[in-house]
């Protein structure tokens, strides 16, 4: 057969499709819905790490905190003091500067055209838009500053990002804080980032595969739209001389047609998707439009594989299918079908991922190819072996209602159709299952107990340098604050610089010192010393009586403040006990008025809280006392465990594309139950024509979708629950099957369909009406 010849029929087919009236066209446009969605988001998975590049180099641009990087350059006419005033309102997070410029050369950080003076400052779109709002009341009261401008894009990594830059003054005195720096530019050194260790490289190959083969799946599925009237229509090709193979060359042709419609579709869906995702919030992640940008590379692959698929899935579902002048040889008793090769699939993906089970960290990156394939096969072996379930499971369905029977007996003349309607959601739910195993089997590699006892503080305030712990009485006359335990911590020398043995101070009133150490008896004016530590120590000779010792003594260039302290008579003896944090506390332990101010001076504050839970907002009562304060209070909720950033991340790029994966299953579906409607419009006005109930039909369409979804999702499970136990052996962790995941994926893939089930009711009882026999 000739190229030629091929183009001829293709080309018919385009004809057909473009100019058959208006069957053709409804044809067509519900083809090029159904592909359109799925290439939006196959648009939007290529403009990913572009988006990804884009945040990164966002936040490279704006750095400025870069204490951990470089030493802080010298003052000068050029430099800029900055503190990070990062806070959290209501969960969500809110990044925060104070700059104080030190000379007219000062940077500018990008975004504005000047440094905010004191007392006023510029503020993200979001944040404006926020403390505007009754919501945003308590926010304002902890932002007391006039709003003087706006940061533009430039300055913020997402359009719905709450960001503030203020100014300030003073901040020379807490430089070597570490939340104050000096700078003389915005923008990090280029640096090597660290890389991902092989098992979250894993996880992020895993999500990707599991996302993108639904949306695979699904435009598979929407260019077969219309199948039987198109099979009728190429019975009547045959009557005027077109042999077989040339008829399903022509339906290819009518694919085509689709598809490419369906890429304009797919461009116009991702071009408002694009700037509707500008004022979206997913996960607390948002982007710019401009972020959006598809790879070229990417964009023309899926410009040429969506054509070439649609082409390719035609001619295969006519493969078994005979295309007589007078009729379509489908409408007889099917073939049944064979199983053998669709079990080759999963255990052809097996056999990829079989030589990596036991490989773990220790063994270096996995196989990228061989996981990709793998994954695939096991998926795509879900779409393989659906149709064969299905067909054997309806095959022995029995009598019922009347609906119940109208539902079987559809499904039994065209299981296919059926199976090809759930494809998408069980591969969903297949890949949703073995990631959720994933997740929860490696979760505890990621987790660590932070040590914190929660139950006895929930929130931790650190002051800056120099802040008296008097400055803590606010807090207990905050709402929402029943106990307040404030300490002062530093450390004491035996001589003014470089001391040969030093041991750990700790000034608290007695009731805050019984949470760290056990006393016999506290009254103020007392000085403890933990004279039974389990490790060595110098304690015993730093406590001698009449010993002089130093405060915040300095070590090499450091200066501190090194005043002076003479060990008085009758410190009293303190025992260790498990503290807030779970550490031990050693070394001295005084009451307030054991000491003078300029000791204390040196010393930083730390400020823990138990709180009324039941009292609204009271995190955020506490944020605003804490600012009140100490504009550079750091606070902190606590909790249990802490949980790898790099993981959370991941995790979080599962949900936001799982939340767009579901997004298109659910619209995909409506379009597919639509045109199947639209084929039987004729058979369902006769049904009512003849005295069938609204209602029975209602209940058959439902039981039409109930049937196959529940054989879907039980195959689903079964493949998920396989491709989650190797994915575990591969990562050498103990299998465990998270059943809540598992029964939480499964509910929410049923409720999708229930779902579009129902939207489509509306457009069934419409079509059942006695006119739907008319023709013209």
């Amino acid at each position: 057969m000739s190229v030629a010849q091929w183009a001829r029929d293709l080309a018919m087919g385009v004809r057909f499709a473009l100019t058959g009236g208006r069957e053709g066209w409804t044809r067509a446009l519900l083809t090029a819905v159904g592909v359109g969605l799925g290439v939006a988001l196959l648009l939007l998975t290529t403009a990913i790490p572009s988006a990804l590049d884009a945040r990164h180099e966002r936040e490279a641009d704006r750095t400025d905190i870069t204490w951990m990087d470089s030493p802080a350059p010298p003052k000068g006419e050029d430099t800029l003091l900055v503190a990070d005033l990062d806070t959290e309102y209501r969960g969500q997070e809110i990044r925060g500067r104070g700059m104080e410029p030190e000379g007219p050369g000062a940077p500018v950080p990008p975004g504005l055209d000047a440094v905010p003076a004191v007392g006023e400052m510029a503020v993200s779109p979001a944040l404006r838009e926020l403390l505007e709002s009754d919501s945003g009341k308590l926010l304002r009261d902890r932002l007391p500053d006039r709003i003087t401008g706006t940061i533009a894009e430039e300055g913020l990594v997402g359009s719905r990002e709450f960001a503030f830059v203020r100014g300030a003054e003073g901040l020379a005195a807490h430089l070597g804080d570490y939340r104050v720096t000096r700078i003389d530019h915005f923008g990090a050194s280029d640096s090597a980032s660290e890389g991902l260790d092989p098992v979250l490289l894993l996880l992020v190959i895993v999500v990707f595969v599991v996302l993108l083969m639904p949306v695979a799946v699904f435009i598979a599925t929407a260019v077969r739209f219309g199948g039987e009237r198109r099979d009728r229509r190429l019975a009547a090709l045959r009557l005027v001389g077109a042999d077989g193979r040339m008829t399903r060359r022509i339906a290819a042709g009518e694919a085509l047609a689709g598809s490419v419609l369906g890429l304009l579709f797919g461009t116009a869906f991702f071009l408002v998707g694009r700037q509707l995702a500008g004022q979206a919030v997913v996960y607390d992640v948002s982007v710019f439009p401009s972020y959006l940008d598809p790879s070229p590379l990417l964009a023309l692959l899926v410009a040429v594989a969506v054509p070439t698929a649609a082409v390719l899935v035609t001619l295969f579902a006519l493969r078994g299918v005979v295309i007589e002048p007078l009729g379509v040889v489908r409408t007889a008793r099917p073939a049944r079908r064979r199983l053998w090769w669709r079990l080759l699939l999963p255990l052809a993906g097996l056999a990829m991922l079989y030589p990596m089970i036991g490989q773990g960290r220790e063994g270096g990156d996995f196989n990228q190819y061989l996981v990709v394939g793998g994954v695939v096969l096991l998926l795509i072996g879900v779409t393989a072996l659906l149709p064969w379930i299905v067909e054997r499971f309806v095959a022995r369905l029995g009598a019922g209602p009347v609906a119940w029977q109208l539902a079987v007996r559809r499904i039994q003349v065209n299981s296919g159709t059926a199976a090809r309607m759930v494809n998408g959601v069980a591969v969903a739910v297949a890949g949703a299952v073995a990631l959720q195993m994933l997740f929860a089997g490696v979760d505890d590699d990621y987790t660590r107990d932070t040590g914190r006892d929660v139950s006895r503080a929930q929130m931790q305030v650190t002051l800056s340098d120099g802040m008296p712990a008097s400055a803590t009485a606010g807090f207990a006359s905050t709402a929402g604050v029943e106990k307040v335990y404030a300490f002062s911590e530093g450390s004491v020398g035996d001589r003014r610089t470089d001391p040969e043995s030093s041991e750990q101070v700790t000034v608290g009133d007695c009731a805050a010192l019984r949470e760290v150490v056990r006393l016999d008896s506290c009254a103020d004016g007392d000085v403890f010393a933990v004279l039974d530590p389990s490790y060595e120590s110098d304690i015993k000779a730093l406590a001698t009586p009449g010993r002089v010792l130093y405060f915040d003594p300095s070590y090499g260039d450091d200066e501190g403040a090194r005043v002076a302290w003479t060990v008085p008579e009758g410190v009293k003896n303190a025992r260790e006990r498990v503290g807030l944090t779970a550490n031990t506390t050693t070394g001295f332990l005084f009451t307030p008025a054991a000491l003078d101010g300029e000791a204390l001076a040196g010393l930083r504050t730390e400020v823990y809280l138990q709180l009324d839970r039941s009292v609204p907002d009271h995190q955020e009562q506490v944020r605003n006392t804490a600012a009140a304060v100490d504009p550079l209070a750091d606070v902190m909720v606590w909790s249990a465990t802490e949980q790898s950033e790099k993981f959370t991340a991941i995790r979080t790029g599962l949900f936001v594309g799982a939340a767009c994966v579901l997004a298109l299953i659910g619209a995909s579906l409506l379009v597919t139950q639509l045109e199947q409607l639209r084929e039987r419009r004729k058979l369902l006005s006769s049904l009512v024509a003849f005295g069938t109930r609204r209602r029975t039909l209602g209940l058959s369409v439902l039981w039409q979708t109930a049937v196959p979804i529940a054989v879907g999702l039980l195959l689903s499970a079964v493949v998920g629950l396989t491709l989650g136990t190797v994915l575990l052996k591969m990562t050498g962790t103990p299998v465990r099957v998270d059943w809540p995941s598992l029964l939480s994926m499964t509910g929410v893939g049923a409720a999708v369909v229930l779902v579009v089930t129902l939207l489509s009711l509306p457009p069934l009882l419409k079509l059942v009406r006695p006119e739907g026999l008319r023709t013209e």
